[in-house]
């Protein structure tokens, strides 16, 4: 079923407004769907905002489908999306760009690489920053004009003043309270409109499995769906890391178990990551349980 078909008309007329109709060399770039929100709310809520020209932030647990979400509304508005992983490392040439030496008739020649910040700003397209509260606090200003209503940088690389082409948005992930992670700055947070995730359930969840592994039988699909639901309220309780509940990593043993038993599955996709002997103990208890 196409996805824009599914969504409240007065929602379809908004992206059929503001979406991209022109061809464009960043093609590749487009997402794809795939996102299945727990509240349809939420992805109707991100495309009013994405329609506005707001940034939007989005709050949720590993695993929760923070990425796809942003693939899903780069999908939707047949926008190209451009990418920025953020690390303690990461710094101002991972947005911006850099500098490198060239040859150019024979001449040695500086040439500048934009990164996909400029790209981004200049061709009207989404920016989508992942983990943003995991960059160091003093990258992060560089951005603060791109952020508001400015949509502007001046790029220390070139001199050059930049004013982002219509179009353009900037859609950040961040997952609070994540190891390497730091407190993100209220001003920088004041940017965005920001919608938590949570992770998809119940029959959402058994469709998300039967879309998108190559698991087939569906009692084995029910019993994924019971022991994601057991690995969350382990997860809500402090007995396990929400890492261990990630919907990924869930979707990867499913994917797994069309081949291999299903709690070896498990153990090669969820409990041979961990690194705390009790939670892997947790996890195999589930799920002993029902496999």
């Amino acid at each position: 079923m196409n996805l824009i078909n599914t969504l409240p008309e007065g929602i379809q007329t908004l992206i059929s407004q503001y979406k991209n109709p022109s061809p464009t060399e960043f093609e590749d770039r487009i997402g794809m769907p795939g996102y299945i929100p727990e509240n349809p709310d939420v992805i109707m809520d991100a495309i009013a905002a994405i329609a506005q020209g707001k940034n939007i932030l989005l709050k949720g647990p590993t695993g929760a489908g923070k990425t796809k979400m942003a693939e899903t509304l780069s999908y939707l508005f047949h926008q190209p999306l451009f990418s920025v992983n953020c690390s303690v490392d990461i710094d101002a040439e991972s947005f911006l760009g850099f500098k490198t030496l060239d040859y150019k008739e024979g001449k040695q020649v500086i040439e500048y690489v934009p990164g996909p910040l400029i790209q981004a700003m200049k061709h009207g397209h989404f920016l989508y920053i992942d983990e943003i509260n995991m960059a160091k606090p003093e990258t992060l200003p560089i951005i603060n004009g791109v952020l508001d209503y400015r949509r502007t940088i001046t790029n220390p690389l070139t001199n050059e003043v930049i004013r982002a082409k219509k179009g353009f948005n900037v859609i950040a992930a961040i997952n609070e309270g994540y190891i390497g992670t730091t407190r993100l700055n209220e001003a920088l947070k004041n940017r965005f409109i920001v919608i938590e995730l949570s992770y998809i359930q119940g029959e959402q969840l058994k469709a998300l499995i039967q879309e998108t592994t190559d698991l087939n039988d569906e009692k084995t699909i029910d019993a994924f769906v019971q022991f994601s639901a057991d690995l969350v309220e382990a997860a809500s309780q402090g007995k396990i890391s929400e890492e261990a509940a990630s919907i990924r990593a869930l979707l990867d043993a499913c994917d797994l178990s069309q081949i291999i038993p299903p709690k070896r599955a498990i153990l090669r996709a969820i409990i041979d990551k961990m690194e705390d002997e009790r939670e892997k103990e947790v996890v195999r208890n589930l799920a002993e349980t029902l496999f």
